[in-house]
């Protein structure tokens, strides 16, 4: 199928962005890197009056220490990540994560911020946003606030957006030096999204688990925090009975649906697997 009609624009600024959205409401929809928005136009899912591209805004890209804070323009892109070297020293978690998304030719053009804003439970970022405390800049007609990646996500496709708002930039804490991590996704092929994925931060004091965070992808309607997973291997070694009642906690708030990708049962237990894989690698790296 082919999107239905749509009038296009490409304003210069996001001040003309913001009026734009507010001006034509709730037919209007901002373009980012169009890998979740168009398929949805093409299967009428979406049916957008008014796309406004946000390419044209320079002030949306780039990625920049500020402080103890990483901050990322919600337009860079997935490639642009694996490129810089801020990422891949200070969240390198970032960086396993991107070269997993899909295939070059879409992350040459996906955004970060078109995975983490419009909700759609299948994107890999959204997790980290999670386990990393990230917390997104929201731009509309009434000014600018900041709102915690664990506030912003309410099911699937529905965010804190408000209306004429568009995701400017993430802010994100550095985690602390000599951490551990690592993303474990399992997919049928290049390019699908994740049967079932888990994302781990942790550190280590005297070879036992001193903090850590478990995030969920394409398990629920929404990225998930797994809080009683990621405090059944604190103070712990990481052996195998921890990790065996990791997984069974995080299973244990996982709902995912059943489609393509196998049966309710077969995801969840995919998920546990990959949350011990996860911690399992996070662990060894930690230095």
């Amino acid at each position: 199928m082919i999107p239905g009609p749509f009038s296009y624009h490409r304003p210069a600024t996001l001040a003309d962005a913001v009026k734009l959205l507010s001006t034509l409401g709730d037919e209007a929809r901002p373009l980012a890197g169009g890998h979740s928005l168009v398929p949805m136009m093409k299967l009428r899912l979406a049916t957008p009056e008014h796309l406004v591209d946000l390419h044209g805004i320079d002030g949306l890209k780039g990625i920049r220490r500020e402080g103890n804070r990483i901050v990322i323009g919600a337009m860079t892109t997935q490639h642009e990540l694996l490129a810089s070297d801020e990422i891949a020293k200070s969240l390198p978690i970032l960086h396993e994560t991107a070269l997993l998304i899909a295939d070059p030719q879409v992350r040459y053009r996906g955004t970060i911020g078109g995975n983490v804003a419009n909700g759609d439970p299948g994107n890999d970022m959204p997790a980290l946003m999670l386990i990393l405390d990230a917390s997104y800049r929201l731009e509309g007609a009434g000014g600018a606030r900041e709102v915690a990646a664990t506030e912003f996500y309410q099911g699937a496709y529905f965010t804190a957006l408000e209306p004429g708002e568009i995701l400017t930039s993430i802010s994100i804490p550095a985690p602390a030096a000599g951490h551990g991590y690592a993303y474990e996704k399992l997919k049928r092929k290049v390019g699908d999204y994740a049967t079932a994925a888990a994302a781990v931060v942790l550190t280590m004091a005297s070879g036992k688990v001193a903090s850590c965070a478990i995030g969920l992808t394409n398990l629920h309607e929404t990225p998930l925090l797994a809080t009683d997973a990621a405090k059944a291997v604190i103070g712990t070694s990481l052996d195998a009975a921890t990790l065996k009642k990791a997984a069974a906690a995080a299973e244990a708030i996982m709902s995912p649906a059943a489609d393509a990708r196998g049966p309710v049962e077969y995801r969840k237990h995919v998920g546990g697997i990959m949350v011990t894989r996860a911690l399992t690698r996070a662990a060894a790296r930690v230095s």
